[in-house]
């Protein structure tokens, strides 16, 4: 579920200036209800690969983490975009 942060389109955060790495980190075998968002705030300003609950996995730059939702730059295979998702749709993550 995607989403548009209260404080303009990016939140004054910028996208990483290059491309996230090309080898996807092993899935952990532990999946959730829902991600808590003490354990994914360590991921934040880090490159994260995130496996949705539905949908292709995909890397991640997350520059905001709130009680239910995160948000921050989704690569599309080509460049950074703005992007924001519930908790809950967040099977399991990992970040480098």
């Amino acid at each position: 579920m995607a989403f548009t942060p209260p404080f303009g389109p990016q939140g004054g955060q910028q996208p990483p200036s290059s491309p996230p790495p090309q080898t996807i980190p092993p899935k952990p075998l532990t999946s959730t209800f829902a991600i808590d968002p003490g354990a994914i705030s360590r991921c934040m300003f880090r490159y994260t690969y995130i496996w949705p609950r539905n949908g292709a996995g995909f890397w991640f730059y997350p520059v905001f983490v709130g009680r239910t939702s995160i948000s921050g730059f989704r690569w599309n295979g080509f460049f950074w975009m703005f992007s924001g998702f519930d908790l809950r749709s967040i099977e399991s993550f990992s970040c480098f």
